[in-house]
């Protein structure tokens, strides 16, 4: 089973950065830069889709499904773990630190 596949089974997933967490170390967006960019406060953001980091506390943006592995291996390896994917529908962290 893919990670696409096993993720939510086949429901939209979004992605946000806890930035009270992030250390900086950019590996988020060494895996996505489609979706993460560090900012000139050297903490990592989410991306619009008009390219423009999204700073608001909590702020998300959905994952591409081409890009779904890319931003779980950013999850999974990030070391401040302030990077959460959950479930639109009920908001349910499927990666991260508080996925069950």
């Amino acid at each position: 089973m893919t990670v696409q596949q096993e993720a939510a089974g086949g429901e939209a997933l979004e992605v946000w950065i806890d930035q009270d967490l992030c250390t900086g170390d950019g590996i988020c967006a060494q895996y996505a830069p489609e979706v993460f960019e560090l900012d000139i406060d050297g903490l990592a953001y989410v991306k619009g889709a008009d390219e423009e980091l999204l700073q608001a506390p909590g702020a998300s943006v959905p994952v591409p499904l081409p890009l779904l592995a890319d931003v779980v291996d950013s999850a999974r390896e990030c070391p401040g773990e302030c990077i959460h994917v959950r479930r639109v529908s009920d908001r349910v962290e499927v990666y991260g630190p508080d996925a069950e």
